[in-house]
């Protein structure tokens, strides 16, 4: 398979946060049906529903932040700050160079997660803004083959233009799946295209989804959210009104 070069400097080692966006319920598959039976996890997790969140706050960052292991007296008050500043900006365009939000004492968004969980957690955003996005209006409408040829080609053409793809992860009206991730790799060959991602569900290991180009399909693999099988994708975070 012949790897698709992308120059860009996001990083899986790097550039995603430690920690997880939590579950809600525990999953297990059923082998009768190839569905997922679930019940609600005990005790309830503190910071769940917010895949959109985490995604749009990781690409904040890599667009907008700029990491400094000097540290100069920085307190947490600076640390809110400086967070605050960046999820200020913009998540659909990098900012201008030399115009990068400066944060002293990490070298980047994994160490500094590690550290500063609970203030990253608290400033991010609620779940609420995981439901409240441009994007969803796009899922209530058919989405076509075609539509999905398009999605596959544009998101190789993102990364070869430096760009790291938001990507909303849909089955409806049966909602399955309904999740977010950034692609940040791409490898083409024979009648398949595979894309890796920044799963915030999972951030230590990255997540691979299939595109069948015969069948103009997408499709992500067994995990522990999910039973596996075709899905749909679309591509957010790109303009005003997605």
């Amino acid at each position: 398979m012949e790897i698709v070069k992308i120059p860009r400097r996001f990083d899986f080692a790097q550039d995603r946060f430690a920690f997880a966006n939590e579950l809600i319920w525990n999953y297990e598959p059923d082998p009768a049906t190839g569905r997922m039976a679930f019940c609600p996890r005990v005790p309830k997790p503190d910071y769940a529903h917010r895949c959109f969140v985490m995604v749009r706050a990781a690409r904040q960052f890599l667009y907008n932040a700029r990491w400094s292991s000097e540290a100069t007296g920085t307190t947490d008050d600076y640390y809110r700050r400086q967070i605050r500043k960046v999820l200020a900006r913009s998540a659909r365009r990098p900012c201008a160079a030399g115009d990068e939000v400066v944060i002293e004492g990490y070298p980047d968004l994994h160490a500094f997660s590690t550290a500063k969980e609970k203030l990253l957690k608290e400033e991010c955003g609620g779940a609420w803004q995981s439901y409240v996005l441009r994007s969803h209006w796009r899922m209530i409408f058919p989405i076509s083959r075609k539509h999905q040829l398009a999605t596959a080609a544009r998101l190789i053409t993102s990364l070869e233009q430096s760009i790291c793809p938001i990507i909303h992860l849909v089955t409806f009206p049966a909602l399955k799946i309904n999740h977010g991730m950034i692609v940040f790799a791409a490898k083409e060959g024979g009648n398949e295209k595979v894309f890796t991602a920044y799963d915030p569900n999972n951030p230590d290991a990255p997540a691979e989804l299939h595109f069948d180009c015969s069948r103009k399909t997408f499709s992500l693999a067994a995990n522990r959210y999910w039973a596996g099988g075709d899905l749909n994708i679309i591509q957010i975070y790109q303009n005003w009104w997605m």
